[in-house]
């Protein structure tokens, strides 16, 4: 393939090796191209790989970035193995393990960080270890009482930790590293321009009209208890059109200081206590990192780099840039970024990194240079280079998502005009077929893959493949969500009509059947009798509620239950537990890969810690954590993700979905009750005091004043928008369900009311396997039907009002349904049946002819039938029968045709549990049988021969 030629940008970018640049880099404009080229040519131009920093977000994208540079230099892989292209996180990790034994010292800690120190990457186990940590020091600290009672979610002081840590804000043993305290008390003149223009008067019709924050204000004591000294409504928005100046100051002072120290003693406790444990988390990381550059000026001088590039600059945090700072050892300082992109602000990403660059980077030296110069190189002229030829969409696309910066997210907000004097980006393509659509549903989720339906195979939707146009399949669509649970709803909805679709992204992995089940039986291990875990197993085995609180009540467990319980017992580690639960149900899935390999690492991969297991499962479940699970069955399918998952991917067509009130952007701030914002510093909610007599939590009303001046930022969803717009290359469509968001309603275009008409995917289901349950014909002439063994009196006299025609459907459609076939219930007793079989998790098989030999004497009588279904799962085969009666009046008689089911499986699977059951349509109940022996199966045969012999030799299929 020829090298791409890069274009006068990029070649400026590339050969642009001295001074300071800004590489403002468009969507799809080929930034990593330019970037690894810049890193070739430095090569070239005599720089060691040693010289250079590259950091990236990813590990991923530093691998990419090595190979790309390797095909670009006379450098091998090898070589560039040890470079230093990383993350800030791996960069930090390896300097700590390297030169940062005694940086706890600097903040006046003892312990040191030691080559064993881990890295905590998982969350909930931090959180638990915190919840630990929160618990011993609140009964060390009375003092704190007050302030503790405030607190709802005790682990949100964890988030606060991690927000200061990224913003630069580190206590000392003794007090704040640096001007930490300046950060929590707030900036008042920052604030005072917000509340200035908050309360400046609007202009109506005829004449000013009320200030903003005189509106929000209204309702200002509704569903709220304030302390007594709080000012009434009537005081606050005395005058008009806006409040009194004075009550900017009166909100903003307030006494922190009890607030300020009990923050400071968990902050500095907490690194402490974690550093004595030996685990960092990603947030100490850099903060020590950040300290050891700051205090040892010999290491910092030794280390620095001739020269630094930081790829995807909207993304850092203000540590980071700092972070950056110290380790150029020179002004040849490249950063390359699109502030449009910047969507990473929950984890406290700083948009104003790229947008106030040269502002802040002279900021940041003089504050870095406070008593000590740190940053030596001068700041004398900031190159900004434009990457504006996009090379991955059509003129259309790109001109629409111009319009996603400036979209209304409310129906009041008032938009910031100037981002539309933004330079647009050029498309690469003279070609312009795209389809640009929106339509809205009641039904989203079917009218989505309705339209694919139509997309698929339509050269309206052409794509480009090559230069040519092409007509699309399916895995030329994205559909590209604000949530995960959206995502997740679309793709239940796409399995049910049998449309192939490929989740990517954050799976809550701890909600799946396979958690769930995995979670019972090790409650189960820890407490034999557990009922939590038992109710979860028997129900699963198909037990009744009634059945299910009588086995509980009296400890008669099923034997197969039982022996597998002792099985599980005997192992000595979560893993093989795990995958012996996992392979009694028949999970060989990415999801139970990812459980054992999850467990193992938690578990160090040897112990069995059962209660600490169940913990970590229980409080996963708690925080709705989520985990990277590959479930992509891989060929030709649709592709679902998050937009956040999306970023830097691009495909030929895009549906940005699920763009509802409430969900785009989401409703709600948090409801945290101790927070840090700018300029406001840090915060309560709420406060505790006994001012009348008792101890009680009032709302604060100054946090009400400051936080109407804040206001809600939506120049985030905006961003987020314009990301999912932009990774489409040929078509983009939107869609909502029946409350669409302004985000859509306010978008150039004219949406398209949908009433899906869908039927079932055109691509055809895997085939069955199927299992031939069967012996050799038999060679004697003899048969015996299992009908002929019952005692049809049973069913004389019965008043089903349902009949054989009602039960012979039932089973056609049963038959129909678990071979895969296109049809729909007509009844309760199919929907039953339906729902039944949709719970089966192994292979299935259905109408299977079974033969069994009995000996009756010196003849040989072989009894045929007619098996509704098999359910074969790793360790046990499931024979079902469906029953339509009402009633259980026959099942004496059922017995008998079940255990000549019974002995014929138990033949071919002579390795697995065989549980014959029945399934009872009318009211979907599954009843287990105890099978009969052969024995006593032979002397019925011998019975009913003897009274009947004109009967032989019919070979009756029954059902």
């Amino acid at each position: 393939m020829t090298e791409p030629t890069p274009n006068a940008r990029q070649r400026e970018l590339i050969e642009a090796i001295e001074g300071i640049h800004v590489v403002d880099a468009g969507a799809g404009t080929g930034k990593t191209f330019a970037i690894t080229r810049r890193y070739a040519n430095l090569l070239s131009e005599g720089y060691e790989p040693d010289d250079v920093l590259l950091v990236t977000f990813t590990n991923n994208a530093a691998t990419e970035m090595k190979e790309r540079v390797v095909a670009r230099c006379d450098y091998s892989m090898s070589a560039l193995r040890d470079a230093p292209i990383s993350t800030f996180h791996s960069f930090c990790h390896d300097l700590l393990l390297e030169y940062g034994a005694d940086a706890p010292s600097y903040l006046g800690i003892d312990d040191q960080i030691t080559q064993s120190t881990q890295l905590l990457e998982n969350e909930v186990i931090e959180a638990d270890r915190f919840r630990t940590f929160l618990s011993q020091f609140v009964d060390a600290h009375p003092e704190h009482e007050a302030v503790f009672r405030v607190l709802n979610d005790p682990t949100a002081l964890l988030e606060l930790i991690r927000e200061l840590a990224a913003k630069g804000v580190f206590p000392t043993v003794d007090g704040w590293y640096r001007d930490g305290a300046a950060a929590l008390d707030g900036d008042f003149g920052a604030f005072e321009e917000l509340f200035a223009e908050a309360n400046a008067p609007n202009e109506g019709a005829n004449g000013a009209t009320q200030s903003n924050l005189r509106t929000s204000l209204s309702g200002f004591e509704r569903d709220r208890c304030f302390l007594p000294d709080a000012p009434s409504e009537d005081e606050l928005r005395e005058g008009y059109p806006s409040i009194d100046d004075r009550w900017a100051e009166e909100a903003f002072v307030e006494d922190r200081e009890a607030l300020t120290e009990f923050i400071h003693d968990v902050y500095v406790e907490y690194i402490q206590f974690a550093v004595r444990r030996n685990y960092l988390n990603f947030s100490f990381l850099q903060l020590f990192a950040f300290v050891q550059l700051c205090e040892d000026h010999a290491l910092r001088e030794s280390i620095a780099f001739e020269q630094v590039m930081v790829d995807e600059f909207q993304d850092t945090s203000e540590i980071q840039f700092k972070l950056t700072l110290l380790l150029a050892g020179t002004d040849n300082l490249c950063v390359v970024g699109d502030w449009k992109q910047s969507i990473y602000g929950f984890q406290y990403a700083a948009v104003e990194n790229i947008r106030s660059f040269e502002r802040r980077l002279r900021a940041y030296k003089r504050e870095l240079n406070g008593e000590h110069e740190r940053v030596a190189f001068p700041i004398e002229e900031v190159t900004t280079i434009p990457l504006r030829r996009n090379y991955r969409s059509t003129q259309s696309i790109l001109d629409l998502s111009r319009h996603a910066l400036t979209v209304p997210a409310t129906g009041s907000e008032s938009v910031d005009r100037t981002v539309e004097d933004i330079d647009g980006l050029e498309a690469a393509t003279d070609r312009d077929h795209s389809t640009i659509a929106a339509f809205t549903s009641a039904s989203e989720h079917e009218a989505i893959l309705d339209r694919i339906e139509t997309i698929v195979g339509n050269d309206d939707y052409a794509v480009d493949e090559n230069g040519d146009l092409r007509t699309p399949r399916y895995d030329d669509i994205a559909v590209l969500t604000r949530t995960r649970r959206f995502g997740r709803e679309l793709q239940t909805t796409a399995d049910e009509f049998g449309v192939p679709v490929a989740y990517e992204g954050g799976v809550k992995l701890f909600e799946t059947d396979q958690a769930i089940l995995l979670l019972a039986w090790l409650r189960i291990l820890a407490d034999e009798d557990s009922r939590r875990g038992w109710a979860v197993v028997l129900e699963r085995a198909g037990y009744t509620l009634a059945e299910v609180e009588q086995i509980l009540d009296e400890h008669t467990y099923p034997d197969a239950m039982d022996a597998f319980r002792d099985r599980l017992a005997a192992m000595e580690s979560i893993g093989a537990i795990a995958r012996q639960v996992f392979e009694r149900y028949g999970f060989e899935d990415a999801y139970a890969s990812s459980l054992v390999a999850l467990l193992q690492d938690v578990s160090d991969g040897t112990t069995r810690n059962l209660g600490g297991m169940i913990r970590f499962i229980e409080r996963s479940l708690d925080a709705e954590a989520t985990h990277e699970i590959d479930d992509n069955p891989g060929g030709d399918s649709i592709t679902v993700q998050t937009i956040h998952a999306a970023k830097g991917l691009e495909h030929p067509i895009v549906i940005v979905a699920n763009i509802n009130r409430y969900s785009f952007p989401p409703a709600g701030g948090g409801d945290d009750r101790i927070r840090f914002e700018d300029p406001i510093g840090l915060r309560q909610t709420k406060l505790s005091s006994t001012a009348h007599g008792q101890p009680h939590l009032y709302d604060n009303w100054r946090y009400r004043v400051l936080s109407a001046c804040l206001g809600r930022d939506y120049d985030e969803e905006r961003r987020l928008l314009y990301v999912a717009m932009t990774r489409a290359q040929d078509h983009l469509l939107f869609s909502a369900g029946a409350e669409p968001s302004p985000l859509f309603e306010n978008l150039p275009l004219e949406p398209e009311s949908v009433e899906p008409d869908l039927e079932e995917s055109r691509i055809d289901r895997t085939e069955q396997t199927r299992l031939q349950v069967s012996i050799p014909e038999p060679d004697v002439p003899a048969g015996q039907s299992p009908h002929a063994l019952m005692d049809d009196r049973v069913f004389e006299d019965r008043d089903d009002g349902r009949g054989i025609e009602f039960g012979n459907r039932v089973h056609e459609f049963a038959e129909q349904y678990a071979d895969g076939e296109a049809v729909e219930p007509a009844s309760d007793d199919e929907r039953r049946v339906r729902d039944f079989i949709d719970e089966l998790e192994g292979e299935l098989h259905v109408e299977e002819d079974a033969y069994l030999p009995v000996s009756v004497g010196e003849q040989e009588v072989t009894i045929s039938g007619v098996i509704d279904l098999l359910h074969v799962t790793g360790d046990r085969v499931e024979i079902v029968d469906y029953k339509t009666d009402r009633t259980r009046d026959a099942e004496t008689e059922y017995r008998k045709q079940l255990s000549v089911y019974y002995h014929v499986v138990r033949q071919l699977y002579p390795d697995r549990e065989i549980e014959p059951s029945l399934f009872y349509s009318g009211k979907g109940t599954v009843v287990a049988i105890d099978p009969l022996s052969m024995e006593s199966l032979s002397d019925l045969v011998k019975i009913e021969r003897e009274s009947n012999r004109s009967d032989q030799g019919e070979n009756p299929t029954i059902r």
